[in-house]
């Protein structure tokens, strides 16, 4: 009865927090009584205050990471072993609230009020609009190995089992009778990069401007509809059954594999774009709750060997030379791969291709 009556004591603070605070953690995927940590061997003193920790240790911290839905299967392996390894190194027990969901949703939920220590996101453009929000600190960059970018991957043209529209490459996608299935890229980050898959198969191939644009609009001709969502493109691919190809990114076809859940040709085009994922700390929320040393920490060792181990088992290329050469044999070879980079980064594409007016609307104004 005392366990009881602490508990509700200690739980009435979190009762009486805004609506709009829990709103935004159960929106982000965050479950309330998974915050709350669980101390082994801790001793009630006092009933109306929160269990000590009996240890010398320093006192416990909590971390939250923000990241887009496809890499919950990674962390769940990477995150107990930086816990075990910061606890044999640091004596300090860390506890991990956890929240996966859409890279764009997870992004404005970190904007809009959702305290993340750190953010895992599907594009670097997120990242740029947590930093606008005045979040994130300039050069986010510079401060994490490799530029922040912590895994990567390509553009996959998944077809029906047996490829019977003998898809081989970007040029058979406009072929007449091919339906092409992909988000909108007005609203999803894996479509943007499906866009820029298509856009450099042809500019990072010898062609021009004019010419990727008349290409790119005949692919967007040959594709019925626009989820808004790779996971709901996805879904129109495999649950509804329409399309011939489906553009998606190479990890999640690897790991729909290794789950049972796919058994559909895939062809990795030999140009390419390197979808870079990138990681960043977020200054504001760590230098307000104490965290920053840890954060970090946490961070520098998503790119060890250790952790880029468990990514590339899920299906990312390993931006760590030691473990992309252990899993090359993993992944098809790309002949020729580019990135965002080619395209003068993120800001440049925004403006070029998917603000208002550009090239994105005036080819769906031609799909019309």
């Amino acid at each position: 009865m005392d366990l009881i009556k602490t508990w509700k004591s200690w739980s009435q603070p979190w009762q009486k927090s805004s609506t709009r605070a829990r709103t935004l953690f159960i929106a982000a995927g965050l479950s309330v009584g998974a915050v709350i940590p669980v101390y082994a061997g801790a001793t009630l003193q006092n009933p109306t205050s929160k269990p000590e920790l009996i240890s010398q240790n320093q006192k416990p911290l909590e971390l939250t990471l923000v990241s887009y839905a496809v890499t919950k299967e990674a962390y769940s392996k990477i995150i107990p072993l930086f816990v075990k390894k910061w606890k044999q190194e640091r004596k300090q027990d860390i506890t991990f609230r956890e929240s996966y969901g859409g890279s764009g949703s997870q992004t404005r939920a970190v904007i809009d009020g959702l305290e993340a220590d750190v953010v895992a996101l599907a594009l670097g453009q997120d990242v740029n609009q947590i930093q606008k929000a005045g979040l994130i600190g300039p050069n986010w960059e510079k401060e994490a190995p490799n530029n922040g970018i912590v895994t990567k991957s390509v553009v996959a043209l998944v077809t029906r089992k047996g490829n019977p529209k003998q898809v081989r490459d970007w040029n058979d996608l406009v072929k007449p009778g091919v339906s092409v299935i992909t988000a909108n890229p007005k609203t999803s980050g894996g479509a943007r990069w499906n866009f820029l898959g298509l856009w450099g198969a042809v500019t990072q191939n010898g062609g021009d401007d004019a010419k990727a644009l008349d290409y790119v609009s005949k692919v967007y001709k040959n594709t019925p509809v626009l989820p808004k969502d790779a996971r709901e493109a996805s879904d129109t691919f495999y649950k509804r059954n329409q399309g011939d190809v489906l553009l998606n990114y190479e990890n999640e076809e690897i790991l729909a594999k290794q789950k049972g859940e796919a058994d559909n040709s895939v062809v990795i085009p030999q140009v390419n774009i390197s979808i870079d994922a990138p990681v960043a700390v977020v200054d504001k929320v760590v230098d307000k709750r104490g965290t920053r040393q840890v954060a970090e920490a946490f961070v520098k060792f998503l790119f060890t060997p250790e952790a880029q181990r468990e990514f590339a088992k899920v299906g990312f290329r390993s931006v760590n030379s030691t473990v992309a050469n252990e899993t090359q044999k993993q992944f098809p070879k790309v002949g020729k791969l580019y990135t965002v980079s080619n395209f003068g980064g993120w800001d440049a594409v925004q403006k070029k291709f998917f603000a208002d007016g550009t090239v994105f609307d005036k080819i769906q104004g031609g799909r019309r």
